[in-house]
């Protein structure tokens, strides 16, 4: 695919540049809580600003359903964007209608305007293909050039994602760049001892990249809720815990494969309980108490990996070369349930080798911990197109751009 350096070489001066990024921040009100993903574009956007192109920057935020949402607007991300690149950043109240035009037209060489949720029309996320290329046809017509930057979309099949730079001279941003280049470092050039660790709350999402980690990983850290089901597929007691038990017989499969193929699988040895699950919002003293993984009471719910499982899980990923992270070890939003999650974190800042967070709540708890983000080799910004990446799958949005 064309890369951003070749488009600035052409020059763009005066040219429309159309920056798919992925603005999808979390939002308290109208509070971002937490704008990694808006820090992750920014070398794009400067960069072209700095070179004289007028930057049109879109995103989708949240799941509004094909119209306007005062709740998902993109107005909060727009604010910080203009903070982050200490420039004004003009902001249209619509995507494709007459604010969008005027704000487009209004822009000087080297100027930034962010237009609206793409979400607020339905032609973005459409499954028919007319409807979406009809949407795509209306975004094309305010810019001259596409740029590709919004990695954590890219494994969606949508207009501007998918269809609109096939209409358009279309290149990769810094950042998808370097996310590809990041993952072919986990799929084509692995170092190894390659480790990964895996949490988060289903099974489910995870067992297409657990199927392609069994032929290529060294070793399977589970952990989070889905630890659940391989608990239980093993025979434990597991409570009240998150269980998705129509996953278990793939899981015994997946066990079984594991050792035939020499691929280390570590499950939880203890882990932390409670009758209930904790107040997020208060932060309330939760008391938790630690119990062996074969030994959780029926009344209890697994909430976090426990401290010797902590110490195992830290001495696995010691000698790591390689170690890709998607998902947290257990409710990592409230202190009482956060050491789990802290302590893998931890285990990758001190790896030797190179170490992948792998987007969603994984890249939110390192911030939310207060690490370092320069302490890991990379922190993703999709955990959704990082998995599908590593499944092997065609992602819509890559394809595109290699078009």
């Amino acid at each position: 695919m064309k890369t951003i350096d070749e488009l600035l070489s052409e020059g763009v001066t005066g040219k429309r540049v159309f920056v798919r990024a992925d603005l999808n921040v979390p939002l308290d009100g109208t509070t971002i809580t937490d704008d990694g993903r808006i820090r992750a574009v920014v070398p794009t956007v400067k960069a072209l600003a700095d070179a004289g192109a007028r930057v049109i920057v879109a995103s989708h935020l949240g799941r509004p359903k094909g119209a306007p949402d005062p709740a998902f607007s993109l107005a909060p991300a727009a604010a910080r964007l203009g903070e982050l690149l200490g420039a004004e950043v003009a902001f249209a109240e619509d995507t494709v209608g007459t604010a969008a035009e005027s704000t487009v037209a209004g822009l000087a060489d080297g100027r930034v305007a962010v237009i609206e949720n793409l979400r607020f029309n339905a032609g973005e996320t459409s499954k028919d293909d007319a409807e979406r290329a009809a949407f795509a046809d209306k975004l094309a017509a305010l810019a001259d050039v596409y740029v590709g930057d919004g990695f954590g979309a890219v494994h969606r099949k949508h207009a501007s994602v998918y269809d609109l730079p096939k209409k358009l001279p279309h290149y990769a941003g810094y950042l998808i760049a370097t996310e590809v280049g990041v993952l072919k470092k986990l799929t084509d050039d692995v170092q190894r001892p390659y480790v990964v660790a895996l949490g988060g709350a289903k099974v489910s999402d995870k067992l297409a990249v657990i199927d392609q980690l069994l032929g290529k990983a060294d070793r399977l850290l589970i952990g989070g809720g889905m630890a659940y089901t391989f608990l239980k597929a093993k025979g434990y007691e597991v409570g009240i815990s998150l269980l998705q038990e129509d996953q278990i017989p793939a899981v015994e499969e997946y066990m079984e494969r594991a050792e035939k193929n020499g691929v280390e699988l570590v499950l939880p040895v203890d882990v932390l309980v409670s009758s209930e699950f904790p107040d997020l919002k208060t932060k309330a003293p939760a008391n938790p108490t630690t119990v062996a993984a074969d030994a959780i009471p029926a009344d209890q719910e697994g909430l976090d990996i426990g401290p010797e499982t902590r110490k195992l899980y830290a001495s696995k990923l010691a000698d790591a070369a390689t170690v890709f992270w998607n998902g947290p070890m257990g409710v990592f939003e409230h202190p009482d349930y956060a050491e789990g999650t802290k302590a893998v974190a931890q285990a990758l800042v001190d790896a030797p080798g190179f170490t992948v967070v792998g987007g969603g709540d994984s890249a939110a708890a390192v911030r939310t911990l207060g690490f370092d983000e320069n302490a890991f080799g990379h922190i993703s910004t999709g955990g959704g197109a990082s998995l599908e990446y590593l499944e092997g799958k065609t992602l819509p949005g890559l394809a595109a751009l290699e078009d």
